[in-house]
């Protein structure tokens, strides 16, 4: 069996197979400030009082601190029922990013299921766990039960070979396999990543790849847990490994497809307007003028997403003609970024710091595009419309790419600076 089938199997407490249908029990439920306001509506016509406010996490992230009346009014009626229910697990006062504070609390273990009301919910994959988005009615009922229903995913054994160089990243491996499987080449199945590039990745590219599952169609992203995602997950959790629930695919595990990557002599990759499978290699987007440059989100708004851009921006300046947004993913590494010095080099380079928080991914806070304008970004999608006006273009890259488009206000390759 697979690791998703292993995890499954222990929760259903049989030996389940693809296509079959199950009910089990999650380990931790989560929402945010934009979806916990219809799913609690929900759950109040059907339940008083949630399964266990123990397994229950709420975060504001998408527009915090509240930039409308509307998203005040949605935050409000998450502060009351947090208070009503009793939700201790709430960080609510610009903790960061959901994806990236679960795992940071210690919410995040192997062999765990999670779900959550966002979609990129399978970034905890990384951590060894079986986690996918739903939508906030399906949470409303996980909310009043503790339970939900899966069909059973096939799996696709995603191999990965080679050595990254010093301008890409784990952004542009994620890119590529997507660029070649397309954005509905995976749905509703697993995508097993494995190989020895995967395995030597640390915590943080790991996520970055499991963070982008579902944008394939993937219902989850998941890894054998490594060395240092152990470590981490031992840190944040207080367990010892002998405690964690490390779960392995067999040698002999079914797949219903095996893909190899081979990122050798891989140029920094684009998913350029409007789908995130409209993949290129740098060099032929090269020179693509830039209204405004972002680092941040859920995907690559981590501390070694930032010293990647701290590398590049050292002793530069932002082009004139373009703007560069800066948001760390969290407050942890925010305050981990001010101590390395990383955002006294940003702000002297001319870039906008702004608060952890999703705002400017979706086009809900900061940084919305205006019509004809163009963005290089590091989040996860660039649908037609995502970052504010229709008439606008996001393209998506590494932040390395993103910082070195800042200095010369157009798409560049960090390697002709």
């Amino acid at each position: 069996m697979n690791i998703t089938e292993k995890i499954l199997s222990a929760k259903a407490k049989k030996e389940v197979t693809p296509g079959e249908i199950i009910e089990i029990p999650v380990d931790l439920a989560m929402s945010h400030d934009g979806t916990s306001p219809p799913a609690i509506k929900t759950f109040e016509k059907v339940a008083a009082k949630v399964w266990d406010n123990e397994k229950i996490a709420i975060v504001f992230d998408h527009n915090v601190p509240a930039n409308t009346i509307g998203s005040a009014e949605f935050q409000k009626v998450c502060r009351d029922f947090i208070k009503k229910q009793g939700i201790a697990k709430n960080y609510i006062h610009g903790d960061g990013i959901c994806h990236q504070v679960l795992p940071e609390k210690g919410l995040v273990e192997p062999g765990k299921v999670i779900v959550g009301a966002d979609s990129h919910t399978c970034t905890y994959g990384a951590y060894g766990a079986f986690s996918t988005g739903m939508g906030a009615t399906d949470l409303a009922m996980v909310y009043a039960t503790g339970k939900t229903w899966f069909m059973v995913p096939e799996a696709i054994k995603m191999e990965v070979t080679g050595e990254l160089n010093s301008y890409t990243a784990p952004k542009d491996i994620i890119l590529k396999i997507i660029g070649e499987v397309g954005i509905a080449g995976a749905t509703y199945k697993t995508a097993e990543f494995c190989g020895e590039t995967i395995e030597k990745m640390g915590v943080e590219g790991r996520a970055t790849i499991c963070n982008m599952a579902i944008e394939m169609g993937a219902k989850n992203g998941i890894m054998e847990p490594n060395k240092e995602v152990i470590q981490y997950v031992s840190q944040r959790t207080g367990k010892k490994e002998s405690e964690l629930n490390i779960v392995k695919s067999d040698k002999d595990a079914q797949y219903s497809e095996e893909m190899h990557f081979d990122i050798n002599d891989m140029e920094p990759q684009i998913a350029c307007p409007n789908d995130v499978d409209n993949v290129k290699d740098i060099s032929k987007v090269e020179g693509t003028a830039v209204d405004q440059c972002l680092i941040g989100s859920c995907t690559n708004g981590r501390l070694s997403d930032l010293k990647d851009a701290y590398e590049i921006l050292k002793d530069n300046e932002i082009n004139n003609n373009t703007r560069l947004l800066i948001l760390p993913a969290s407050a942890e590494i925010y305050k981990q970024a001010i101590h390395k010095g990383y955002i006294d080099t940003f702000i002297d380079a001319g870039a906008i710091i702004c608060n952890p928080g999703c705002g400017p991914c979706l086009g809900g806070h900061m940084g919305v595009l205006s019509e004809g304008e163009t963005c290089v970004s590091t989040t996860n999608r660039n649908f037609k419309g995502r970052m504010g006006d229709p008439k606008s273009s996001v393209y998506l890259a590494n932040s390395k790419v993103v910082a070195a488009s800042a200095i010369e206000g157009v798409i560049t390759n960090p390697k002709d600076l």
